[in-house]
């Protein structure tokens, strides 16, 4: 068996805001196998600034993998404890390769084109203006589900938003999810809970920065609306210390995205601790290409969660590869009109 690996930089339609910045560029890293002529991929979707795996070495960690690829799965995925990102990679690598189509790795009435997955429609920080007209063309698009990143503009302009949408469509017709990305102080954040609770949330993630566990553990104990875990959950490795911050905080529910967390293996690890103790879940992409979100697409609709997931951002971007992940009326389908590129994997080779 050989592998390789191949950088890539995938660059946004427009640049998109979060309470950490604006992105213009995602970097991610592709690992390629191949074995008596057959080929799998797996991508690497390192996210700078907030995996743990945004480190140096990055690069010399997947030349170790290629040099050792004949360790196999298991034993690689327990080598890179530290690189949640290639962890993921490697397991989608291995799975491709043993497939009879190296882009479906989990068959079902989903890669059927049977069946789809329900995802929240997301809503991009921005000037007043632009999120409207966001939120205005998720609506028009058949999304039941808005979520709106908030924590950049005065927090008076982001109520604003959400009771125009509220004031239009009751808690029934359109569910809204935010995501602060821990830009709110502790010592005004139970007061910005209780403003945002007026509006029928139904979640807020991540309201503080992760790390203040003693706050966080205190705001969901007396929380006015349901509080999921994002970041919070990034660099916990072990099952006892997984264990021990969701009994600690205690949050109502947990948001899994497999290259920050270990992939299929690490997420699956989170989803059972989060249901052994009452906590909801659901799976987020964390801004791969096409070939990481389908992957991920994939493997959450095996999961058979109820909730809207995550998995709107294959069309952020001008340089994506073409697939048959489609979005339309608020879910992702494996569409039978459209096809991956077939020289996709050769031309990463080269």
């Amino acid at each position: 068996m050989k592998a390789f690996y191949k950088k890539y930089i995938l660059e946004f339609k427009r640049p998109s805001g979060t309470s950490r910045g604006i992105l213009k560029t995602k970097e991610t890293w592709f690992l390629i196998l191949e074995k008596n002529g057959r080929y799998g991929i797996g991508e690497c979707g390192i996210f700078r600034g907030l995996s743990i795996d945004d480190v140096p070495e990055y690069e010399e960690r997947l030349k170790w993998v290629c040099a050792n690829i004949h360790l196999g799965e298991n034993e690689l995925w327990n080598e890179l404890i530290d690189f949640p990102s290639i962890q993921f990679g490697v397991e989608q690598a291995f799975l491709s390769l043993a497939s009879d189509d190296p882009h479906v790795l989990f068959p079902s009435s989903f890669t059927e084109h049977k069946n789809f997955i329900p995802i929240n429609g997301l809503i991009w920080m921005g000037e007043a203006e632009f999120m409207k007209e966001q939120i205005r063309q998720k609506l028009k698009d058949g999304f039941r589900c808005i979520k709106m990143k908030i924590g950049a503009l005065d927090f008076e302009r982001e109520l604003a938003l959400l009771a125009t949408i509220r004031n239009r469509y009751s808690t029934s017709e359109v569910e809204l999810r935010v995501d602060a990305n821990g830009a709110f102080e502790p010592s005004d954040a139970f007061e910005k809970l209780n403003q945002l609770a007026k509006y029928g949330i139904h979640s807020i993630e991540q309201p503080i920065k992760q790390g203040n566990v003693t706050k966080m553990s205190e705001l969901c104990l007396n929380t006015p609306l349901p509080i999921a875990l994002d970041e919070e959950l990034i660099g916990i490795k072990t099952t006892a210390k997984k264990e021990e911050l969701l009994q600690t905080i205690r949050p109502q529910y947990i948001i899994l995205k497999p290259s920050l967390v270990g992939g299929y293996k690490g997420s699956k690890e989170w989803i059972n601790l989060a249901e052994k103790n009452n906590i909801g879940w659901w799976i987020t992409s964390a801004l791969e290409s096409n070939v990481g979100l389908n992957a991920i697409a994939q493997w959450t609709y095996t999961l058979k969660s109820y909730l809207p997931q995550g998995l709107g951002t294959g069309g952020l971007f001008t340089n994506n590869f073409e697939s048959p992940l489609v979005v339309d009326n608020g879910a992702l389908y494996y569409s039978d009109n459209l096809k991956w590129k077939t020289d996709l994997i050769h031309n990463l080779c080269i």
